[in-house]
């Protein structure tokens, strides 16, 4: 079981880390859901306070459109793993990451993605 991070901009993976002001939380079990995922509002749209939120919550992969390096070094060195550069809808990306066939880079349709 792990969970997985999204940072949203609307219904779609942010397209810059550090722009996030919201993302959805999702608990993965054995190749599915474990329950509906959960969005977060954070104050602000902040790179630390994401990073800070994504190890004090133990989330083990984070999702993402474009992300500092600066941020993703320091992600990764905290063993979460980082799919980057990921672009559209952030439902069509969770399905995928739920199936474990994400990849950094991928072009995904606004939807209609999971139904959730």
């Amino acid at each position: 079981m792990h969970k997985l991070l999204i940072p949203l901009q609307g219904d779609f993976v942010a397209q810059r880390f550090d722009l996030a002001a919201e993302a959805v939380v999702a608990l993965l079990a054995n190749g599915r859901l474990d329950g509906p995922p959960r969005t977060i509002i954070l104050e602000r749209p902040s790179a630390e306070e994401l990073c800070q939120l994504i190890v004090r919550s133990e989330i083990a992969e984070v999702v993402c459109g474009g992300i500092d390096e600066l941020h993703y070094n320091f992600l990764t060195w905290k063993k979460v793993r980082v799919i980057d550069a990921v672009i559209g809808g952030w439902r069509a990306a969770l399905e995928k990451a739920v199936a474990g066939t994400l990849r950094s880079g991928q072009i995904l349709p606004a939807e209609p993605g999971l139904k959730l």
